[in-house]
């Protein structure tokens, strides 16, 4: 049994007393699996087990990549950037990933300090890296961390690599294969280097170039709440606006520095409200203007806003913005500002998800904008930039955005990224600000002129080996016919396992609605979890939330 190897062989102390603890079911969640390998990298519970992060599963993965480098790389192109966030031994992690590819012959390009994920993509692609490492869980609670890779064009690894890597993965034993190198050896023998400062200046004038205000007037002394959740963004963020003169900056002073722990947002994820509820006090007690908060790797960026008029509620309350009203907004912004100055690319593109909202495609087409529309990753949209790079057309590339808060302006990285985000947010409220126009303002215009739209998404939990059987038996069912939901007739199914628009495969069904709506599942790729994104469509928000509600009904007693 693999518990009685792991009980032998493990030496950290900490695990061993954690496995000597085990009770049946603590050894069968813990053991019944390894970690799954994919195209995002690593992501489990911390622990001991081969389905929990802990020293030896990052000491296994790291060495099936540095056999898959030394197989698939001359020496010259061996080399990886490596970055780290504020989570539970990130900073240990990091450690043994240097290690391990050092005895393997493989140079490392580290951060000396906890670096959010747009940088490291900034690093792979800057220093001319073939791979890229991130310890990162992103936005998940406390007990998780995770180990995020990326390719030599600085997005996470396409599919068919992260099959490759898997199967060196596999034959990995993590007790008797995994080549290991002293930490300070390795910088002796210049196999480890730090990642020097001008890498980290040239990404943060990268992001002030995405400006689109090419002269506009804005007052910058908009009074903002910055929350870092505790994680990476701190540093990078607030250098990107002090820079670009946004200086009326309060930090919250609990969630500021780095803590793994997450003391006061158990849940570190800017897409619920009780994760933004300190910075939401901070602002009613200050008065402020907006309140931005990035998640623990700093590639989800937050929003809430003052409901001046109380188009959401109370005249001056506070309203959270979703990730497509701020997608929604953030495009229309970008065109807007760039049709009015003659900044427009030649034939440009916009990219979503399938996932992201149905009604960005009407304002892309509005402006001229050809929208292109990809799975759930931001890897893919990435990857499109990467194919205009190749044809030339970098530049036509104008805005990225995924409903969970990614958002990317530039082809300066290839995963979203919050740093540019944050300055982007802060740039557009001051913009309407000085012109005394509220976001929900806006917002209310947009839906004026191209018809209201709502999307919602739901995520109903799965946790341990009975719940990846009940998720896979879900989708079965999905599968073998519905012709209803929330008594809403099914029209159409796109089932995207048998490959659809020319997508890769991928396990996720679309279900067209009569009246126009849509209900999307899909399991996530990081998270025992299933996600249902509902997209309705009506004259007015009161008759789309009773659509929505019978459609999200309907779904939950399905997954009950």
């Amino acid at each position: 049994m693999e518990y009685d190897r792991w009980l032998a062989k493990v030496k950290d102390e900490k695990l061993l007393r954690e496995l000597r603890a085990m009770d049946e079911s603590a050894t069968e969640d813990a053991f019944y699996r390894d970690l799954e390998f994919g195209t995002a990298g690593l992501r489990g519970v911390l622990g001991a087990g081969t389905y929990r992060m802990n020293l030896y599963t990052v000491a296994k993965t790291t060495q099936g990549i540095a056999n898959y480098m030394n197989r698939k790389f001359d020496t010259a192109r061996r080399s990886v950037a490596v970055a780290f966030d504020s989570r539970i031994q990130s900073d240990e992690f990091c450690r043994v990933v240097c290690e391990v590819l050092s005895a393997n012959g493989i140079r490392v390009h580290r951060y000396a300090e906890l670096m959010p994920v747009p940088c490291l993509s900034y690093a792979v692609r800057a220093l001319g890296c073939a791979v890229g490492v991130m310890i990162t869980a992103s936005h998940n609670p406390a007990q998780y961390n995770g180990y995020k890779v990326y390719g030599s064009d600085g997005c996470q690894i396409r599919t068919e690599v992260a099959k490759e890597i898997l199967g060196e993965v596999e034959a990995v034993d993590e007790f008797a294969d995994v080549r290991t190198m002293d930490y300070d050896e390795a910088v002796k023998q210049g196999l480890v280097s730090l990642i020097g400062e001008e890498i980290y200046t040239a990404f943060t004038e990268e992001v002030k170039k995405r400006s689109v205000l090419f002269g506009d007037e804005i007052n910058r002394d908009v009074a903002i709440v910055y929350s870092p959740l505790n994680g990476a963004g701190r540093k990078p963020v607030m250098r990107a606006l002090t820079e670009t003169g946004f200086t009326n900056i309060t930090v919250v002073k609990e969630q500021e520095n780095p803590d793994g722990h997450f003391p006061t947002c158990p849940y570190p994820n800017p897409e619920i409200r009780e994760a933004m509820a300190l910075g939401l006090s901070y602002c009613e007690k200050l008065g402020a203007d907006l309140l931005l908060a990035t998640d623990p790797d700093c590639d989800r960026c937050g929003v809430a806003v003052k409901d001046v008029k109380g188009l959401r509620g109370k005249p001056g309350e506070y309203t959270l913005m979703t990730g497509n009203e701020m997608g929604i907004l953030l495009l229309d912004f970008i065109c807007s500002q760039r049709k009015k100055h003659g900044k427009m690319p030649n034939d440009p593109v916009f990219v979503k998800t399938i996932v992201t909202a149905e009604l960005t495609e009407k304002i892309a087409s509005y402006y001229g904008v050809k929208t292109v529309s990809v799975l759930t990753g931001f890897k893919y949209i990435g990857e499109v930039i990467g194919n205009l790079e190749r044809e030339g057309k970098a530049d036509s590339y104008i805005f990225g955005f995924e409903e969970s808060y990614g958002y990317l302006s530039g082809s300066h990285v290839r995963d979203k990224d919050a740093v540019n985000a944050s300055y982007l947010f802060c740039e557009m409220f001051a913009y309407y600000k000085t012109r005394d126009v509220s976001l929900p303002e806006r917002l209310a215009e947009i839906y004026a002129q191209f018809g209201y739209s709502l999307q919602t998404l739901h995520s109903f939990q799965f946790e341990g080996s009975a719940g990846m059987t009940k998720m896979k038996t879900i989708m079965k069912d999905l599968r073998g016919g519905v012709d209803a939901i929330g008594g809403f007739k099914v029209e159409s199914v796109l089932d995207y396992a048998n490959g659809v628009n020319g997508l890769p495969k991928a396990d996720v069904l679309t279900f067209r609605l009569e009246g126009g709506n849509t209900a999307l599942v899909r399991p996530s790729g990081t998270e025992p979890k299933l996600k249902a994104y509902l997209f309705v469509t009506a004259p007015q928000e009161a008759a789309a939330r009773e659509i929505e509600k019978k459609i999200s009904e309907d779904l939950k007693a399905r997954f009950a």
